[in-house]
This record gives C-alpha cells, structure tokens and sequence, in this order.
C-alpha cells in the first residue's frame, strides 16, 4: 500500500531567499535549514518501504520529523525543536496516494526507551509491594484478633484470607502480575509489533535500537509481512544491514554526494560488514572429526 509518494524540501535557493527576505542574523542555528539541502536532497519518493542510510548528522531524523510534523502524524515524545523548525516544515509539500489513516505515527528512539523505563518503574513497584505482602501474610496468618466492631471487618478478611491460603496464593490474590516479565529487547520489539496498526504509514528512526540481531530479524520479517499484508507502509531510518537488506525496498545513502539511490549491498557499512566476515570465514568452518 502506498499513502505517500513524494515529499518535497526547499533546496538551497528557497532557503537562501527565506533568509534574505526575513534578514535574520542573529541566530547560531538554523535548524533544519541546511540539513537536507546540504547533502543534495530536494526530494524524497518512496516505495511500500523506504530506508534512510547514513551517519550521523546525516539528516535521517531530520528528514523523519520534518515528514512526521508536516503530516501531524502521531508521536509518544517531544522532540527537539528550533526558532526556525515550524518556517522549514511550511514551505514542505508532499504527495500522497491514498489518504493517510489515523493510526499512522513516527515510532523514534525515545519512544521506546521510555516505554522500557515505564514498564521497568511499574515492575519495580510490582516487586516492592510483593515483599511488603509478604510480610503481611505472615503478620495476619499468625495475629490474635477479636472482632470488636464493624471498623475491624477489613482486618478479619485479610487475616481469613490469610489463614485460607498459602503465602504464593494470598500474594497472588492481592497483587497484579508484572506488566511484562521481558527483557529490554523484547520489551522494544513488544512495542513495535503493538503500536503498528492496519493499515497505516509508519516513520520508523532507528528501530534496531535496544534489538538483538535475532530480533532485529524478527521485525524485519513483522514489517515485511505488514506491508504484503496488512497495507501499511514503512520510511526507516537505520544502519542495521538486517532492515537494509529488506525485500523491495528503496534505499537512499545520505552519505552520498550527493545522496541517492543505491542497493543495499553498495552501502559502505554494509561492505565493511561483508569484508569482515569474509576475512573470517575459516572461522565459522566446523573441524571434520575422525
């Protein structure tokens, strides 16, 4: 599926005219300006699945969130904004196909790292109340109680209780289970796999953060599948060779000069990968016993 098709950035001549005309000189930065344009990229046309490849400081998160901003797509966190930033994405235009879905969002870094830091402060304060009811399973199984009025009535069903279960069952009863028992990785692909909809367009800034190469397979596989069959479409900005190498896509290399199309296998971190594991070859070789 595709919703969007072009995307369109002032080039060096709009940018200089802009600063011309509104004479402003006493800013260290003008960010966005001078990002895109710097390295040659006037425009943008995407496939089903998009990637953006380069180091940093190339524009990939740039370009992701100027897109992002122009279309008011979702977004979980604040990003870093300039005086200039608004100015940049109003003189954007774009092209779209189909029109965009509601769900469509831009899933970034941050996003992810503070869904893991949110679930590890809820698990922590799970853990610290489990221990605390530890503690009181113990004082209410063995308390000397005597029902003197109504206002003990609370007391009594949690010393019953008590005395009518094993301490794993009372804890159980009085505690939520973990909101999820995962590791860092499979918190970060939790979250993909739970906020992409169907359908939608998705802006994706380095999801191979916090993945494992495994896991880092194992989206590849959940994007291709949700754009064959589930009509989303993907704008990835990565260096994983994993999502590089990803079935159809179109690749633009922002470390170009100017940037521009290229297979994933002429890319230079993908070379330096290759190069690697070819001179090591003899290593992965399995010894013939016998």
């Amino acid at each position: 599926m595709m919703y969007l098709s072009d995307f369109i950035f002032p080039d060096i001549e709009r940018e200089t005219s802009f600063f011309m005309a509104e004479k402003r000189t006493c800013y260290d930065s003008f960010y966005p300006f001078k990002v895109l344009s710097a390295r040659g990229v006037k425009s943008l046309r995407f496939e089903p699945i998009t990637l953006l490849y380069g180091g940093n400081g190339c524009g990939k998160t740039t370009a992701l969130n100027v897109i992002a901003e122009k279309l008011r797509l979702q977004r979980d966190t604040l990003y870093n904004r300039s005086n200039f930033f608004q100015d940049y994405v109003d003189m954007c235009h774009y092209e779209t196909r189909q029109p965009i879905t509601p769900d469509s969002r831009v899933i970034t870094s941050d996003d992810v790292f503070d869904y893991m830091m949110n679930v590890r402060t809820i698990n922590e304060g799970v853990d610290r109340k489990r221990e605390e009811l530890f503690v009181d399973y113990l004082d209410n199984k063995y308390a000397k109680f005597q029902l003197r009025s109504m206002a003990d009535y609370e007391k009594l069903k949690k010393i019953t209780m008590a005395r009518s279960n094993t301490q794993s069952k009372y804890v159980r009863k009085n505690l939520m289970d973990n909101v999820r028992e995962l590791s860092n990785g499979e918190s970060a692909y939790f979250y993909f796999t739970d906020k992409i909809k169907e359908p939608g367009l998705y802006l994706l800034d380095e999801p191979e953060n916090s993945l494992s190469p495994a896991r880092q397979q194992e989206l590849t596989k959940f994007l291709e599948e949700s754009v064959r069959f589930f009509d989303c479409q993907f704008i990835i900005s990565t260096h994983s060779p994993f999502l590089l190498a990803m079935r159809g896509a179109r690749v633009y290399d922002l470390d170009a000069d100017p940037a521009r199309v290229r297979r994933w296998t002429e890319l230079p971190a993908v070379q330096t990968y290759y190069r690697f594991f070819k001179e090591h070859t003899s290593d992965f070789e399995i010894p013939q016993e016998g």
